[in-house]
C-alpha cells in the first residue's frame, strides 16, 4: 500500500490523498486504518474535522468492521450467500470471463464506496474495535485506489 503526499504542504482546512493498493488475485478486506491515520497525522495539523473515505471503483466498498478476528471473511462469505458469484447477473459476465462478476457490480450498493469519520484533535474518533477497510470481490480488478480526504 502506498500513499501519495497531500496535495497541500502546509496542514490547512482541506487536504486529500490517494492511497494505492495492490489487492491479488482473491476477494479480499484489507484494513486501511493505519494509512488513515498516517495521513491524519500529516493533513490534520491537530485539528477537529471529517475524514472521507471514498473508493472510486464499481466493484469495491469501504466497511466499517473488526478485523482480526475472523470478520474479514464472514464478510466475504455473507456476501456470497446474498449475492451468488453465478450465471444469474444480467451484467455481462462473458465479457469478463467470469461468471458472477455481475454481482461484483452490486456490492456497492450494500457496501458503499464511501464513508466519513469524526476526527477529534487530529485522530480518528473511532471505536476501541472498529477498523476501515477495503472490501473487494473483484480479483480480475487488483490494483485499486482508495482517496482520504480532510475538512477541519
Amino acid at each position: 500500500m502506498s500513499t501519495d503526499a497531500p496535495s497541500s504542504g502546509v496542514a490547512g482546512p482541506f487536504a486529500t490523498t490517494v492511497m494505492h493498493l495492490s489487492t491479488g488475485s482473491v476477494e479480499t478486506v484489507t484494513d486501511l486504518t493505519a494509512g488513515c491515520e498516517q495521513f491524519l497525522t500529516d493533513a490534520s495539523g491537530g485539528r477537529d474535522g471529517l475524514l472521507s473515505v471514498f473508493a472510486p471503483h464499481t466493484t469495491a466498498g469501504i466497511a466499517v468492521i473488526e478485523t482480526g478476528a475472523g470478520t474479514e471473511e464472514d464478510l466475504l462469505s455473507t456476501l456470497h450467500h446474498l449475492l451468488p458469484a453465478d450465471d444469474r447477473w444480467c451484467h455481462a459476465s462473458h465479457a469478463h470471463d467470469r461468471p458472477g462478476h455481475g454481482r461484483d457490480h452490486v456490492v456497492p450498493a450494500l457496501v458503499p464506496p464511501h464513508a466519513t469519520f469524526p476526527v477529534v484533535a487530529g485522530r480518528l474518533a473511532i471505536g476501541s474495535w472498529q477498523s476501515i477497510c477495503l472490501v473487494d470481490t473483484n480479483p480480475a480488478n487488483s490494483e485499486r485506489q482508495v482517496r482520504l480526504s480532510f475538512l477541519g
